[in-house]
């Protein structure tokens, strides 16, 4: 499974050229995932993989959720695959701000959530951390339990130190040298 993911990803997300990122940073490849989480084979393969990582990894594990837009597929691919193993996993969602109408909430899916529920982020790309560290801020501000963040990809950019400075449990599936090979 990992080595097709990975296959997939090199054939259709990945580029060789300068690009500036969300972080500010200025990089000389950009991995487009939301070409891998939109495809059909890419999200059934990251969701089966992400939902055995959790079960071996974050039993306790309740419900997934991430930033919008990256993490939108993700969380429910986990999800669909864990309600087909009779084993149901939330979804949730943390936009970047809350609505600025309606309910003004920053998180989608809150009446499935439950104070100190037990939860992962989780992400496409990480490269700083710095937006994996607010979507995991303002599920703890929720009253969530959040047990840790699991990417698709780590750009090897500064997130994993970051995260363990901080003492938040990180796990990617693949790393930079794994997508370029360098």
């Amino acid at each position: 499974m990992k080595e097709k993911l990975l296959k997939l990803i090199r054939e259709i997300a990945y580029e060789k050229k300068r690009v500036i990122l969300s972080s500010g940073k200025e990089s000389d490849f950009y991995i487009d995932l939301r070409n891998i989480t939109l495809h059909p084979e890419g999200i059934y393969l990251i969701s089966n993989m992400f939902y055995e990582i959790i079960k071996t990894d974050f039993p306790d594990v309740k419900a997934v959720g991430g930033p919008t837009l990256g993490a939108d597929p993700i969380v429910a691919g986990v999800s669909m695959i864990s309600y087909i193993k009779k084993d149901p996993i939330i979804a949730f969602i943390i936009r970047k701000e809350p609505k600025k109408h309606g309910l003004a909430k920053l998180i989608e899916g809150d009446k499935n959530l439950y104070k100190d529920m037990k939860v992962l982020i989780l992400e496409d790309v990480v490269t700083t951390g710095e937006s994996s560290f607010k979507a995991y801020n303002a599920a703890m501000d929720f009253g969530l339990n959040v047990k840790g963040i699991l990417a698709i990809v780590d750009r090897e950019d500064g997130a994993k130190e970051f995260f363990g400075a901080k003492n938040i449990k990180f796990r990617s599936l693949f790393t930079k040298k794994d997508i370029t090979g360098e």
